[in-house]
């Protein structure tokens, strides 16, 4: 799978929105195309795998002690054939393959969620959320000291629980 750099190209710069969004369709087209191609990828895996099982069950019956098998039963024919190189390796393919496309597919719905984050962002914007203070606020700023007073709340609490407790 080539690289992709997913992680950033989600992210929403809420000062740049209508750069934002020129970019949302093709980003979008971008990773669809790669999911598909990944699934291909699946398939495709899927029926070398196919025809790697048919030529050892084949090499298997035709030459059993090159296999080292004394009886030809289905169970005996499936489990040598599980043992191959040529097997596992199809097999250790299939299941790298897999999770690109799953991972692709997980990407794809994350850019349906941009879209509609961005569609909120817009609405907010139009509806003058941006447009708050005058003074720019620091969000992270914010959080922290939130999380601090909570921190400082609770340790008031559990000290004035100790003095009349």
């Amino acid at each position: 799978m080539k690289e992709f750099n997913y992680e950033k190209e989600i992210e929403i710069d809420p000062e740049a929105l209508d750069v934002e969004w020129l970019q949302q369709a093709s980003l979008f087209l971008k990773y669809s195309e790669a999911a598909a191609q990944a699934r291909r990828e699946v398939d495709r895996l899927k029926e070398k795998l196919d025809v790697v099982r048919a030529k050892l069950d084949k090499e298997i019956r035709e030459n059993p002690g090159a296999f080292g098998v004394k009886k030809i039963t289905e169970s005996v024919v499936s489990n040598t054939i599980a043992i191959q190189e040529a097997y596992r390796e199809v097999y250790k393919e299939l299941i790298d393959a897999k999770y690109e496309a799953d991972l692709l597919g997980k990407v794809v719905l994350a850019f349906d969620q941009r879209k509609s984050a961005l569609e909120n962002l817009v609405r907010l914007y139009g509806q003058g959320y941006f447009a708050g203070p005058q003074e720019p606020r620091d969000i992270n700023i914010e959080w922290e000291r939130r999380i601090k007073d909570k921190m400082a709340q609770s340790k008031i609490k559990r000290r004035m629980r100790r003095k009349n407790g």
